[in-house]
């Protein structure tokens, strides 16, 4: 999260939103310069058209076939598990469900946190202490835990349960950071100047004081989706939800509890964990390669050693 915070409090130093333009194009000649964001774009894109393009390459992922527990080879390129089915098809298949419930959770986190820090601490007064007050409750409760104890209760039987309890327990983190934020930037002069003209509240909030906090606001935004995947991946591993829906942690707890590991059947449990990795792995990329792009102090320094490579490389030359 110090990663995160930095971007934040970079982000917050911008002043008025009427620079955008200029950051915009900045941003994009370091987004081409920044190596973690043009990996992670390309893992992300991976795992998108996956899910969007590779299921009309498959047929019939749940299929059982007469080749049990199969080692990868030219026709299984990654083995078959148990009952026959092939590995590969169910890898791809659980690609959609996996980013719906990864982006679902934390679009829905995010806007929770919107709402509840910057709103309330934009309004202030009573209603700003109540929800901080609740925030902080959130906050003190162990959120995987609680996670389990609701997804055992609720016994989801869709990807939608799972959503919502994800993003209804992993939104406060954010939410107490944007209420700083809110906080140090409410008494700045842009933001007394435009509640003296009269513009009204929403207003002032989304055309002055969101834009200046698009660091913090998309990298958590990309801590929540990470944080969902892996919840989604547990909740999946230890059975809770609806175990036939295709998943990639559906997949590992079909593996554990048919003893793939003990049967040496690696190629059963290994792509899925291995694609929860990558893609966490990708996200992460994403995360870092924002914070050099939207975080101005480092720009600053980017731009600077940018300088003094190019300055020693024509020294160099002549």
């Amino acid at each position: 999260m110090t990663t995160v915070i930095g971007s934040a409090a970079g982000a917050a130093e911008l002043g008025p939103a009427s620079r955008a333009p200029g950051r915009l194009q900045g941003a994009v000649g370091a987004l081409r310069r920044s190596p973690p964001m043009c990996a992670g774009l390309g893992v992300l894109l991976f795992f998108v058209l996956m899910a969007l393009v590779g299921q009309f390459f498959i047929h019939h992922p749940n299929a059982m076939g007469t080749q049990v527990l199969g080692a990868p080879s030219a026709k299984y390129w990654l083995g078959t598990t148990q009952e026959g089915q092939n590995v590969l098809y169910q890898v791809i298949a659980s690609a959609a469900p996996t980013l719906e419930v990864g982006f679902g959770a934390g679009a829905i986190a995010t806007l929770l946190s919107l709402l509840i820090g910057v709103g309330g601490a934009f309004i202030g007064g009573i209603s700003d202490e109540a929800l901080n007050l609740f925030t902080n409750v959130v906050l003190v409760i162990p959120v995987m835990p609680l996670v389990i104890v609701v997804s055992a209760y609720v016994q989801a039987k869709s990807l939608l349960p799972t959503i919502l309890i994800i993003a209804f327990t992993g939104w406060a983190g954010s939410s107490r950071v944007l209420r700083a934020l809110t906080l140090s930037m409410r008494s700045r002069d842009y933001i007394l100047a435009a509640r003296i003209s009269g513009e009204r509240y929403w207003r002032i909030v989304v055309v002055e004081l969101l834009p200046n906090m698009t660091a913090f606001i998309v990298s958590g935004f990309i801590f929540t989706v990470i944080f969902a995947i892996l919840a989604q991946a547990g909740l999946a591993f230890l059975g809770l939800g609806n175990t036939n829906l295709l998943s990639w942690g559906n997949m590992l707890y079909w593996a554990q509890a048919d003893q793939a590991l003990s049967s040496g059947a690696w190629w059963w449990f290994a792509p899925p964990g291995l694609c929860i990795a990558l893609l966490g792995t990708g996200l992460t990329l994403v995360n870092f390669g924002l914070d050099e792009v939207l975080n101005p102090r480092l720009r600053a320094v980017r731009s600077l050693k940018e300088a003094a490579r190019a300055s020693a490389s024509r020294r160099n030359s002549s």
